[in-house]
């Protein structure tokens, strides 16, 4: 009778003479015979029948080692081996807790032990031929001479199948007869796999399994789904194939077959997969996915998706739609120096909201508001202070349709040196040697807010391409003076290569005042130099509260003021050349007008002299507490109760009004231990506001005009502007017990090979992957922002919740959900519920109301092979403002 039991991990040992580790039992009652010293070296078996002749003369021999005991049995030509056994013979190796070698017969048998302390079957046999993966076992018999054998309720994979259960026997090298075993994606042993098929009589050949009878089981209860034979398949490299596919219906496209189509295996390193999608309404759907994949050099995914339906009246022109995403990255090790790496997700702006499938219905995917992509190359030369970058960008607004591109910017930089610091100095740096100087170099062809419809127009992108090469060299001092006092001065100079210009006029017949501007281009190399100078100086005060009772220690305050000096001259003077000014034609009753330009479409540089005074306060406050009693260090704790709090403003001496800037302040902290953080902005006008009121199409319009005179001039508090609040966290389980241990697979530290495996599977499903390691998650972020233009204000009060709760060690619930406090109303919420089959995920979103209510119901395979192996129902989506409502 055998005695099954749940397997448990198996662990490679380090040495090279064994397969796997498995437990010892210790105190056994040896048989009667002579004994041998457990630790005695590897035994090697030799007599007239353990050898076998090869053609060059060399015999092989069958080696043995147990940690235990071995015992032979001379009379009978018998080995037994007790604990840890091994015994290899060429290319066969062989584990187990007991194995008995048949030297007559060449017959090796090999079984578990009962631990009788757990009651466990432990030290199953594991054996492995060849290059072939080890397979797991109740127990075995194997002519090591023959090579044939029969091994009862084995366990074996391949690729996310597995074997497990019944008889197998081994005809020769490369075929195997089954009995009653299962077939199915379960890595449990019989009798726990939970879902398989049971092939009653089948034969294994290298590349499948070649079945009789068969038929469904689940839980262990055999379902009346059978077949009378079948294929199945048992790759040992990557095989190509079509893939099936599903049957449904869209309530606005119609019935669908849906993601059929072929997977193609390149090679080792690369496959594509090729599906498609057509409705019965005309729609249909392409996506064409390539992963690549070179150890310990690089990685990555490249997919290109296009979908043409039409959502409107019938004959209506259908809605074309592409999608390309490509995500590459570079093993560190593999080129020290150099990376590359590539984030791209760029497509139509109504793709996703068209195509909800390809994201799998995923919320976040469609209410996304822009598309952005970034392929950088950085270079470093080692011992050297000099780095260079390349890149390429596009940032997609899909609401307003517009996209963005740079295309490419280079930067190329120098680390600061001291240029008047020898090397070989020896003593204090003087005063001259701490002069530091550095080099940027930015170079960018950029395309700003172009329309989405225009971008592949004639010669579109060659008109609106704006190149601009931007050198900058900063020249900076730092000294204590005084000992109490940290000083700076910097200078800095920026020059601005442009390779076209633009130059600005009045129409032609035109109005003054009442008509637009007419701007030209201008091709050729023109330049900008400015420079600015600054300097500051700060130092900090300390104020310290004791107290003598309780745990509290003391309370420190730090204040750190800090004045700076800015100067720049007015670079919009028309003796540099930069600006110049537009006058319109003088037409009676109408006097001339004129407006002063940048003659670079970025505006540089900007107009206006600075020579003024900075001023900056900051404050922090600390709480030092007495340890804990569980503490054994005895050092006390530092509590952080406010971690900044400033206010800044600026006074410009060469401004002919208004000098003052608005007085900014700002303060960021963190309360329940780190957890929790809190920030909050805000600005104060100074200066008095005028509202006066005017009449435009006979309605009387307010508009507002600052006044050269301070508030508090008036008794009155400065204007408060703007104001935001925000207050964030991230809580779990684990968040108040610090000295909790960490789970292995949490977190990306810790993952395991399996769990990268399926995180990999997320670039178009981000809930592919569930971690039930913990109990509860909760992310909140709660945001409130006032406006105030003394005509009106504005305020927004919004929070939002997102987070999973574990019910039980297999049940777990996420939410995501927007609540308006001001409106009183809930945005849009989703909800999830999710099932560990173990082999299986039962996977349930759904969205109970808004403009996309749905649900979706997925039961899948967890192997990343077997993707397309799944269940699902959902409901239609819909892009109805009122639906749900």
């Amino acid at each position: 009778m055998r005695t099954y039991s749940r397997i448990h991990p198996v662990y490679i040992r380090k040495s090279a003479d064994t397969i796997i580790k498995l437990d010892t039992i210790k105190d056994r009652k040896l048989l009667k015979g002579k004994k041998t010293n457990a630790n005695s070296p590897i035994k090697s078996i030799a007599d007239k029948n353990d050898t076998t002749k090869k053609k060059d003369g060399i015999q092989s021999e069958v080696k043995s080692h147990a940690e235990d005991s071995t015992i032979v049995d001379q009379e009978h030509q018998l080995t037994y081996l007790y604990g840890n056994a091994r015994v290899t013979y060429e290319d066969f190796e062989l584990d187990a807790d007991y194995i008995r070698v048949d030297q007559k017969n060449h017959l090796l048998f090999a079984k578990g032990l009962i631990n009788p302390v757990t009651k466990r079957y432990e030290g199953r046999p594991i054996s492995k031929q060849g290059k072939e993966k080890p397979v797991e076992s109740d127990s075995l018999f194997f002519n090591y001479k023959s090579k044939k054998g029969k091994i009862y309720n084995p366990i074996s994979g391949q690729d996310g199948n597995f074997l497990s259960g019944g008889v197998a026997k081994k005809i020769d090298s490369t075929n195997v007869a089954y009995k009653n075993v299962i077939f199915s994606t379960c890595d449990l042993p019989y009798p726990d796999t939970h879902f398989g098929i049971v092939i009653t009589r089948g034969i294994a050949e290298k590349n499948r399994i070649i079945s009789g009878p068969a038929y469904l089981e689940i839980e262990g209860i055999p379902l009346p789904l059978a077949i009378p034979f079948g294929f199945f398949p048992k790759p040992d490299t990557k095989t190509s194939g079509i893939i099936i596919p599903t049957f449904g219906e869209d309530q606005k496209l119609g019935f669908y077959l849906r993601n059929f189509g072929y997977y193609f295996a390149v090679n080792d390193y690369m496959d594509l997969t090729t599906t498609g999608t057509i409705y019965s309404k005309g729609a249909y759907e392409l996506n064409e996915s390539m992963h690549y994949l070179k150890r310990y050099k690089y990685s990555g995914t490249l997919s290109l998706s296009y979908g043409s339906h039409n959502y409107g009246l019938e004959g209506d022109p259908p809605t074309k739609d592409f999608n390309i995403t490509w995500s590459h990255s570079q093993d560190p090790n593999a080129n020290p120096g150099s990376t590359f790496s590539a984030s791209v997700n760029a497509g139509t702006s109504t793709f996703y909201t068209n195509n909800p499938s390809y994201s799998n219905y995923n919320l976040q995917a469609l209410t996304q508001n822009n598309l952005r992509s970034t392929i950088n190359y950085s270079r470093t030369w080692a011992g050297t202070p000099f780095n260079l970058s390349v890149g390429l960008s596009h940032s997609q607004d899909l609401t307003n349709k517009t996209v963005s591109l740079q295309l490419p910017t280079l930067s190329f930089s120098m680390a600061s040196i001291s240029p008047f610091d020898p090397k070989d100095r020896i003593g204090d740096q003087k005063w001259y040697q701490k002069l530091t100087v550095s080099y940027n170099l930015q170079a960018s062809n950029q395309i700003n807010s172009l329309p989405e419809a225009e971008l592949f127009k004639g010669n579109t992108l060659i008109k609106a391409l704006q190149t601009n090469i931007v050198h900058n060299l900063p020249v900076s001092l730092s000294l204590n003076v005084f000992k109490y006092f940290q000083f700076s001065s910097n200078v800095n100079y920026t020059e601005h290569w442009y390779l076209q210009s633009i130059r600005k006029s009045f129409a032609r017949g035109s109005i003054s005042g009442l008509d637009s501007m007419v701007t030209d281009t201008v091709n050729g190399f023109r330049r900008a130099g400015i420079y600015n100078l600054s300097t500051s100086i700060s130092t900090k005060l300390y104020s310290t509260i004791s107290f003598k009772k309780g745990n509290l220690i003391a309370i420190r305050h730090v204040m750190t003021p800090s004045l700076s000096f800015n100067y720049n001259p007015d670079f919009s003077a028309l003796n540099y050349g930069y600006y110049k000014v537009a006058v319109s034609n003088a037409t009676i009753p109408y006097p001339y007008t004129s407006q002063s330009y940048s003659i670079f479409e970025d505006g540089f540089p900007s107009a206006g002299k600075q020579a003024g005074i900075g001023l900056s306060l900051d404050n922090t406050i600390e709480a030092k507490f007495k340890p804990k009693a569980t503490d054994t260090s005895g050092k006390p704790r530092k509590v952080a109760i406010l971690q900044g709090l400033t206010f800044s403003t600026f006074y410009n001496f060469a401004a002919d009004s208004l000098n003052l800037s608005p007085i900014s302040f700002s303060a960021h902290s963190a309360i329940f231990n780190q957890k929790v953080n809190l920030s909050f902005f805000g600005s104060l006008n100074p200066y008095v506001t005028q509202v006066l009121d005017s009449i435009s199409g006979g309605r009387i319009q307010k508009f507002i005009r600052p006044i050269n005179r301070f508030s508090w001039q008036d008794g009155r508090f400065p204007t408060l502007t703007t104001f935001s609040f925000s207050m964030s966290g991230s809580l779990n389980s684990t968040s108040f017990s610090p000295h909790t241990p960490v789970q292995p697979g949490s977190t990306l530290q810790t993952i395991n090979p399996q769990q990268a495996q399926r995180l990999a599977l997320i670039n178009s499903d981000p809930s592919a992957y569930v971690d039930f390691n913990v109990p509860w998650n909760v992310s909140f972020n709660y945001s409130f922002s006032y406006n105030n233009n003394i005509i009106n204000t504005n305020t927004t009060n919004t929070l939002m919740l997102n987070g999973d709760l574990r019910l039980t060690t297999k049940w777990q619930i996420q939410y995501n959900t927007n609540f308006d406090l001001k409106a009183r109303r809930l945005a849009v919420s989703s909800f999830g519920i999710y099932r560990d089959l173990h082999c299986w995920d039962l996977n349930v979103q759904w969205v109970p109301f808004g403009i996309y209510k749905s649900y979706n119901i997925t039961l899948k395979v967890k192997a990343s092979i077997l993707q397309d192996l799944k269940l699902s129902k959902r409901s239609d989506y819909t892009s109805n403002q009122n639906f749900g409502q």
